[in-house]
């Protein structure tokens, strides 16, 4: 409860401080970048070289993969047939293809299943989420932007990203049955406890109501698809096809419901995929998927 007591409460802070005249509600921008290049990065660390591995941890990371590759093949049929631009599309695949996994995935998940729940909801996040960002993310980035895209430009904006890096050293730790020595492992820890309260708090910076748009119907359809028809694809694959039933499938089913991804959302922006649709995707995904994974939490309690 005091978990979900503390989800409002930053979010709250962050849209009272985005009305204080004055307040540099930029400042968002830095806090992204702390949550991106030293929270993510340390709970990474910290948790993957503990990680037993198994076949069934597969299906967390696979959440990830499933709905990004969904939403590519859906929303390039249906731009194709109606004629929408490349950067509708690509801003479409961006946005619902990718959920907040980690930003509000993590306190959520900790919140309804804890400790043991936020270690899959890692899973979903780092070599899902994190990893499709780092890289199919950035090469549809810049395949519909209006840019020329580069081969080697896209593969090095993967390779160097620094999470992406922490992602693999982390890996490697778990295959070779290594860890930090403990002092390290409790930095990281620390520093990885400060996921939930500096993400709400830039979710809450960054939360846009516009009445008056022309993307309302694109709205619509990316919300659909990423609150509604992921989740309800991943529950069919992953329970009635493959008959799994396990806390891991119910996490893995609510992370993948929850709402676009705000580094999704704010890649599409900086690659000018439809700016005020990305912004839009994030203001009203984000208030609507509480409504959303409540009813995906009963659901799941059956699986």
């Amino acid at each position: 409860m005091t978990n979900f007591i503390l989800i409002f409460v930053f979010l709250f802070l962050g849209i009272v401080f985005q009305n204080i005249k004055g307040f540099p509600v930029s400042i968002y921008k830095l806090l992204n970048k702390i949550v991106i290049y030293i929270c993510l990065p340390a709970l990474a660390l910290y948790y993957i070289p503990k990680i037993k591995w198994s076949n069934e941890l597969l299906f967390p990371i696979g959440v990830a993969w499933i709905g990004f590759v969904v939403s590519y093949l859906l929303f390039s049929f249906l731009g194709a047939k109606f004629g929408w631009s490349k950067k509708l599309i690509g801003c479409l695949i961006l946005t619902a293809g990718l959920g907040n996994t980690s930003f509000l995935g993590f306190p959520i998940i900790e919140a309804l299943y804890g400790e043991e729940g936020l270690k899959t909801a890692i899973l979903v996040d780092q070599p899902g989420s994190f990893v499709v960002l780092s890289t199919l993310g950035i090469l549809v980035a810049t395949l519909y932007s209006s840019g020329n895209p580069n081969g080697f430009q896209i593969a090095k904006k993967i390779l160097l990203f620094p999470p992406f890096i922490t992602f693999l050293i982390a890996c490697l730790m778990n295959v070779f049955n290594v860890d930090f020595h403990e002092y390290l492992q409790l930095l990281f820890q620390k520093l990885g406890s400060g996921v939930t309260p500096l993400a709400l708090l830039s979710v809450g910076l960054q939360l846009r109501f516009e009445r008056k748009s022309q993307h309302w119907k694109f709205l619509g359809l990316g919300l659909l698809y990423k609150l509604i028809l992921t989740p309800a694809l991943i529950y069919v694959l992953y329970v009635l096809i493959l008959q799994q039933h396990s806390k891991v499938i119910q996490v893995a089913i609510m992370e993948s419901a929850m709402a676009p991804m705000i580094t999704a959302c704010i890649l599409a922006s900086t690659h000018g995929l439809k700016p005020r649709l990305s912004s839009m995707m994030i203001g009203f995904g984000i208030p609507l998927s509480f409504i959303t994974l409540l009813f995906w939490y009963f659901v799941v309690q059956y699986v």
